[in-house]
């Protein structure tokens, strides 16, 4: 079972890659095609092109991690559109996704959040 903190953010390539690929070939797709440093913390997660294979990558402190599952029986339902290129989603929906939730026709009930800080206009 993965464990994901709350606040992690986690970038998924909506685009299918490669299942062979290591930490070094991943890693580059990061600084390429998302345009984000793979040592930032955060989260990068790749399907395969069947969908039957995913791969997370991260950095933890001192050291790359690269978890792979690969489904011994089904695929994975991605909710995204390959055109989008990335998408930036919570931890709760990647292990919704990794347990086998379909999440198309899902809808996010409407949360709080803070508004924009309105600057004060001085007058001299």
């Amino acid at each position: 079972m993965l464990t994901l903190p709350p606040g992690v953010r986690v970038f998924v390539a909506t685009g299918r890659v490669d299942g062979r690929k290591g930490i070094d070939g991943l890693s580059a797709l990061v600084r390429s095609q998302f345009l984000e440093d793979p040592l930032s913390g955060s989260m990068y997660v790749f399907f395969s092109r069947r969908a039957d294979r995913v791969r997370v990558l991260y950095f933890d402190r001192d050291g790359y991690v690269l978890i792979t599952k690969r489904l011994e029986k089904g695929t994975y339902r991605l909710p995204w559109h390959a055109e989008q290129g990335r998408v930036v989603i919570e931890a709760a929906e990647l292990l919704l996704v990794l347990e086998g939730i379909d999440l198309r026709g899902s809808a996010r009930r409407e949360r709080w959040a803070p508004s924009s800080p309105v600057r004060a206009q001085h007058t001299l």
